[in-house]
């Protein structure tokens, strides 16, 4: 992962906007169980796909906004909203259907849902974990849209999907390439 920033402490403007979700203010150093849907929505994703989603962000596209470990899920945090529209995005894009059984499953966090946020310490032994911290206090969120680009890059990085179904295997594979 060659542009992704290794931004593991929480400043505090960070700490201030992660404040601003909660009716009552996370204190430190332990981690706090924040509501999604009104400062951030979070898609989170098994960690090995959701490593290649934040490579995709960061070397090909606009980059992201904090992302944190918790329990072996990638948690993104995105801009408010997107875990009502992506999930939509995604059906159109096929995912999870038997051309993409391999491709895992993205949970979407919003409205009347919480996630754990780590300690803006930044320990980065602890369980949950920033990968990128907050650092601002109106940080840049990716909406469903930079998501679902990542999520299909990263999907066709990992796996081939094709428009053909599967060959049988007794099937006559015949090579046409060479002339006589």
């Amino acid at each position: 992962m060659s542009g992704t920033p290794n931004v593991t402490r929480v400043t505090s403007d960070g700490a201030a906007w992660l404040a601003s979700a909660g009716a009552y203010p996370p204190h430190a150093p332990t981690p706090a169980v924040l509501p999604c849907g009104t400062v951030f929505d979070v898609v989170s994703a098994p960690a090995v796909f959701g490593r290649r989603m934040l490579d995709r962000l960061w070397d090909d596209g606009p980059g992201s906004g904090p992302v944190a470990m918790s329990r072996g899920r990638m948690l993104l945090f995105c801009a408010p909203g997107t875990a009502h529209r992506l999930p939509s995005l995604l059906a159109w894009e096929e995912w999870g259907t038997h051309r993409a059984a391999a491709v895992p499953p993205l949970l979407c966090h919003g409205t009347g849902d919480a996630v754990t946020v780590p300690p803006p310490d930044g320990d980065s032994s602890a369980d949950p974990r920033w990968l990128v911290a907050p650092d601002a206090r109106h940080p840049w969120l990716p909406g469903p849209e930079v998501l679902l680009w990542a999520a299909v890059r990263a999907a066709r990085a990992a796996v081939r999907i094709s428009i053909f179904p599967p060959t049988s295997p007794d099937a006559k594979v015949y090579d046409v390439s060479r002339r006589r």
